[in-house]
């Protein structure tokens, strides 16, 4: 009784003095790398669209490989996963009575794990020894160093999730029959889909490393680029689950809104968790090896993942018009005037919000076997990515970091900063416009992706490609424009801010809302019933790749 007595009274203080300075330096610590990671990618994302635009030879020291590999590693591995881990972290602390000691160690291993794996997979990248882009499948093949480094990144990931774990079980033991608060049900969800979605590609690169160093002479191609985007589809809805958690439950807030459905919003999470290993295999669709019939069962996986995704639309759009109309709003389109579209808090995820229709219509279209026919290994793939990745996620991560920064730092978002942050979110908006809509365009013409500039001997065809290039040279400019100006307010806000209390924005549920069902906390069976799809998915193409391997294949540096 005295445990939970007190664990309530943590918790309340938590709430109203804001987050302890012990769980603070973990957040900011890990957001720190997420923005320093997009620094630096995002310069290299600027010399790589710029040379991919004809404007700009890079040295041979220094080359076009190398910077899409470094690029696309700092910003899909390092950016995402420091700044998820930073922010639910502050969440859990904020939301579950500050973290536990055991909880902060964990976050402390975690974190150096990871920056321990992060330098250990730069390295190799920086000497051209691990050109090997960001799926890093054979039959290419790094320098042993660069697979060792992910491993590290991997251990680094499960500390963190196991962290989460242990800070949601001692809560609900210390309050038996209650339901974990929603951003800590959302936490569960991502650190359980990065943990099993993580299994695939560790048992890859444990693969990989005894190939690379030279002590098995070939690999199972197939099986590891099946190991691999059975990790990656996950990743990509790891990051989309995140930015969801701010669009149910911050931006509500924000608005002067409530929450659409507390049961509605825990049944998503459980879908997206249930549904979203076993689709890896839509990004193989054109492999040769699996049979039509597992292909099909995966693109409908994937498919399946769009009804949360519409029924996350009804909810968010339906809190919007209600709040909007409590406020003045009239009319059918009209009551959007009401919404506060200066405040970069909710201007940020609401252009995430609505680059996701396109987005989400993109990834229907490589979902389906025919039309991927078309896109395939086109700049119509890297368009897609910058639409749902570039813009739906990252943008939600800047309009979350302007207030989570100043409410983990103990300062205050100024009227000035919060201009600085509108115009960085409209900045962003046109350069990813603008090089979104190039890439897709320039892929349906036939631009092959992952290539550096050429001509092809000055053939039609490709001489065709440059305009749309240009556009994408112009929007990485403007990107990387809005690059600086974000790391500039992150910085700001973390370190030079006014000091002051700040809110983190927590949207109450509807009044008279029904009562959320018990059944949603029983994760135990969500775990049971992910594990049988995902055994659905994967064990029988498994077993068919690994019996009828075709004859290995040796390392290959094509660098």
């Amino acid at each position: 009784m005295e445990a939970i007595i007190k664990k309530s009274f943590n918790e309340k203080a938590n709430k109203v003095l804001g987050i302890s300075p012990e769980d603070a330096i973990i957040s900011k610590s890990y957001l720190l790398v997420a923005f320093a990671a997009l620094l630096l990618g995002g310069l290299l994302g600027l010399l790589q669209g710029l040379n991919r635009a004809g404007l700009l030879v890079l040295p041979s020291w220094f080359t076009y490989y190398q910077v899409l590999t470094a690029h696309g590693f700092l910003l899909v591995v390092v950016l995402t996963a420091f700044f998820a881990i930073g922010y639910f972290y502050a969440a859990l602390s904020h939301t579950l009575g500050g973290l536990l000691p055991k909880v902060r160690k964990l976050a402390w291993i975690g974190f150096a794990l990871k920056i321990i794996g992060f330098v250990l997979a730069v390295v190799p990248i920086l000497m051209n020894k691990a050109s090997v882009l960001y799926t890093f499948y054979p039959p290419m093949a790094a320098h042993p160093v660069f697979y060792i480094g992910l491993v590290f990144i991997v251990l680094g990931v499960w500390m963190c999730a196991f962290g989460a774990f242990v800070q949601v079980a001692n809560w609900r033991k210390l309050n038996k029959g209650q339901h974990v608060p929603i951003l800590a049900y959302f936490a569960t969800g991502v650190f359980v889909l990065l943990f099993f979605g993580s299994i695939p590609v560790t048992i890859e690169v444990l693969m990989i490393i005894p190939w690379a160093i030279g002590w098995v002479e070939t690999i199972n191609v197939m099986l590891a680029r099946t190991l691999f985007w059975a990790f990656g589809h996950t990743l990509v809805n790891i990051w989309y689950l995140t930015a969801v958690s701010a669009w149910y439950v911050v931006v509500p807030k924000v608005i002067g809104g409530r929450r659409f459905s507390d049961t509605l919003t825990r049944v998503v999470i459980m879908l997206l968790v249930i549904m979203n290993i076993p689709g890896g295999f839509h990004h193989q669709i054109i492999d040769p090896g699996i049979t039509e019939h597992v292909k099909f069962l995966h693109v409908f996986m994937s498919l399946a993942i769009g009804f949360p995704s519409l029924m996350t639309a009804y909810a968010m759009f339906s809190v919007f018009e209600k709040t909007a109309k409590k406020k003045g709003g009239k009319g059918i389109v009209s009551w959007f005037r009401k919404l506060p579209w200066g405040d970069v808090r909710f201007l940020a995820p609401m252009i995430a919000m609505i680059a996701f229709i396109p987005g989400g219509a993109g990834g229907i279209v490589q979902s389906t076997n025919q039309l991927n026919q078309v896109v395939h290994n086109t700049m119509w793939v890297v368009g897609h990515f910058h639409l749902t990745v570039g813009t739906s996620v990252v943008l939600t991560f800047y309009g979350i970091s302007y207030w989570l920064v100043p409410y983990l730092s103990k300062r205050v978002l100024t009227p000035r900063m919060n201009k600085l942050g509108v115009i960085q979110t409209l900045i962003w908006t046109v350069g990813m416009a603008l090089m979104a809509v190039a890439m897709h365009w320039v892929g349906l013409l036939g631009s092959p992706r992952r290539t550096s500039y050429t001509t092809y001997f000055d053939n039609a065809t490709a001489l065709g490609w440059d305009p749309y290039l240009m556009f994408l040279a112009v929007g990485g400019t403007l990107l990387m424009i809005g690059v600086i100006l974000q790391v500039y307010a992150v910085v700001h806000l973390m370190f030079f801010a006014p000091k002051g209390e700040s809110e983190f924005p927590i949207a109450d549920v509807e009044e008279h809302a029904a009562k959320t069902p018990y059944w949603t906390e029983r994760w135990g069976r969500v775990i049971v019933i992910m594990l049988i799809v995902i055994a659905i998915g994967y064990v029988i193409p498994l077993i068919e790749i690994i019996g009828n391997a075709p004859p290995g294949s040796p390392p290959y540096k094509t660098w």
